[in-house]
């Protein structure tokens, strides 16, 4: 359980800081004295890789809880 916590917190610190920017857009706004564009368009893309990670993530969590939930046992008496 503490290498997957470990595992999962250093795997989005290396997302976050990862570089997204395609070849096209990168020498579009490389060409341009306008840095914080360049930082604008790499945060959007960095926001829309992400969020459909996070969706299947969320719905895998929520299908693997409900596939292992402990069944309830009745008590007879």
């Amino acid at each position: 359980m503490n290498k997957k916590i470990v595992f999962l917190l250093l795997s989005f610190l290396f997302f976050i800081k990862s570089n997204a920017q395609c070849a096209m857009c990168r020498a579009v706004l490389e060409s341009g004295d306008d840095q914080s564009m360049a930082e604008g368009i790499n945060d959007g893309i960095v926001f829309l890789m992400a969020v459909p990670y996070i969706l299947i993530g969320t719905i895998g969590f929520i299908i693997y809880r409900k596939f292992n939930k402990p069944d309830k046992i009745k008590e007879t008496e």
